[in-house]
């Protein structure tokens, strides 16, 4: 099992910007996926290619605004997969997604943690 800690991703409503017919990505999504990709190779997190995985993602952010945890998912497996850092190649690999909200820490962060399924239903849950 890999565990990762990482900054807190950027909302989805702050990671793709848009101007005129074009669309890109915004200076707070290239900063997150940078960090993302030097934590990677900095702790040399291993590849996992085109495994089937089970991921549960703790989310910490920084004060008790009322924030959807769900905005976060899509910028933080952008980051992670074959388009950023290549811990997976792709986010539809991801077949168990288990999502919660963590306790608030100064400057927010992310927990991460990627299991490897064997056979979908036959691996036994992260808890």
């Amino acid at each position: 099992m890999l565990i990762l800690t990482l900054p807190l991703p950027p909302s989805v409503n702050h990671y793709i910007k848009s101007s005129g017919h074009r669309r890109y990505l915004s200076k707070e999504a290239i900063e997150f996926k940078k960090r993302v990709a030097e934590y990677v190779m900095e702790y040399r997190v291993p590849k996992l290619g085109n495994a089937r995985l089970e991921m549960k993602i703790v989310i910490h952010f920084a004060t008790r605004r009322k924030q959807d945890l769900d905005n976060r998912v899509k910028s933080l497996w952008d980051s992670l997969g074959g388009n950023g850092a290549g811990v997976f190649d792709d986010d539809s690999q991801i077949d168990v997604l288990y999502l919660q909200r963590g306790a608030i820490k100064k400057g927010g962060s992310c927990l991460v943690y990627i299991d490897i399924l064997e056979k979908i239903g036959e691996n036994t849950p992260i808890t």
